[in-house]
């Protein structure tokens, strides 16, 4: 998962250590202005990190101790922490297999009477059906929140995602794109939610111009890198698609991806594990990795009060799921090499 670095953000970053001005200024504020409108959202806010932005995004929700937040288990940590950092409790639902995303459907049974969030995660960039889901939070009264950390540059019913939610958090991780080495944002529709976040993110929560300016280099990549790992995703696609027993992920029919995460499921009948499917590829120099860890699996949330629907769903992508190399510096024949590693694997 190489980010696409070069000489446009070191002269970036040379210009704002040259200036000595590296608090968050007035490139800080050209980013915000810029992802908001690349984002197709009104106000953009700039934080230290995308999780900051995420508990940010929960304190304008109105989050607040003893409340219910619904989140999903087939995420990263950081998803199912933001809310017990406010002394709220975390409450996992299910994820449709194909997309490892939350629905209407998953989220409806996880609800409770104490609820005032949902939190839906555009797992590894894959697009969340949202309307549905938005439709259901309305219904009930509580806020959306979408964490799009992997998600710039995917779409959903052609617009970009994050558009759809009443609050949505980015992340520029070194994974990420924009990759500012970190950094995050909060975007909304709503005037009111981006005051609050401004006045609640004082300066211990602030993006340095360091990270701006590498941001607003970093954003005019996305179509291309975006493309790019399409194109990639594609030819993993042909290479694999007879191949019995492995299903690799694909776009849904309401959204596009922008594939920052490239997964394999590892079927029943794939004649390895997942586990050994991994060193098998190491064994041959390939570098993948197991997906997210289900956060009600975690010792962290082990005897959780927040588990009160099963997820079947979840437990089986937790064991099956890995991640293939997937990033703009591989060409086709990098492709191949992997296809043809699980190719030989599946021969076993």
């Amino acid at each position: 998962m190489k980010p696409w670095l070069g000489s446009a953000e070191a002269e970036a970053v040379a210009d704002v250590l040259a200036s000595g001005r590296v608090g968050p200024e007035p490139r800080t504020a050209q980013f915000e202005a810029a992802f908001a409108a690349d984002r197709h959202s009104a106000h953009a806010v700039a934080t230290s990190s995308g999780t900051a932005a995420l508990h940010l995004a929960l304190e304008v929700a109105g989050v607040r101790r003893g409340d219910d937040v619904v989140v999903p288990s087939f995420a990263s940590l950081a998803t199912a922490n933001a809310p017990a950092c406010l002394g709220a409790r975390p409450v996992f639902a299910d994820v449709d297999p194909a997309t490892g995303n939350v629905t209407a459907r998953t989220l409806a049974g996880a609800l409770s009477s104490t609820a005032t969030a949902v939190i839906v995660v555009d797992q590894g960039g894959m697009p969340a059906d949202l309307w549905p889901i938005r439709a259901l939070c309305d219904e009930h009264g509580l806020t959306l929140v979408e964490d799009a950390s992997c998600a710039a540059g995917s779409s959903y019913w052609g617009r970009p995602v994050g558009t759809g939610a009443h609050v949505t958090a980015w992340s520029f991780l070194r994974r990420r794109f924009p990759a500012a080495g970190n950094g995050g944002m909060l975007t909304t529709h709503e005037w009111e939610r981006a005051e609050r976040a401004r006045r609640l993110r004082e300066d211990a929560a602030d993006m340095t111009e360091l990270q701006a300016a590498v941001g607003l280099v970093q954003l005019d990549r996305i179509p291309h890198v975006v493309a790019r790992r399409r194109e990639l995703a594609e030819h993993y696609g042909r290479g694999l698609a007879d191949v019995p027993g492995l299903r690799l992920t694909a776009d849904p029919e309401y959204g596009a991806s922008n594939f920052q995460s490239l997964w394999l499921e590892v079927l029943p009948e794939f004649p390895l594990e997942r586990g050994q499917l991994l060193e098998k590829l190491a064994a041959d120099d390939i570098q993948a990795r197991r997906g997210p860890l289900a956060a009600h699996l975690h010792p962290a949330y082990a005897g959780h009060v927040g588990t009160w629907v099963p997820l079947p769903a979840t437990e089986r992508l937790n064991d099956a799921v890995l991640v293939l190399p997937l990033h703009q510096g591989m060409d086709a024949a990098d492709v191949d090499r992997v296809v043809a590693g699980l190719r030989t694997a599946a021969a076993m």
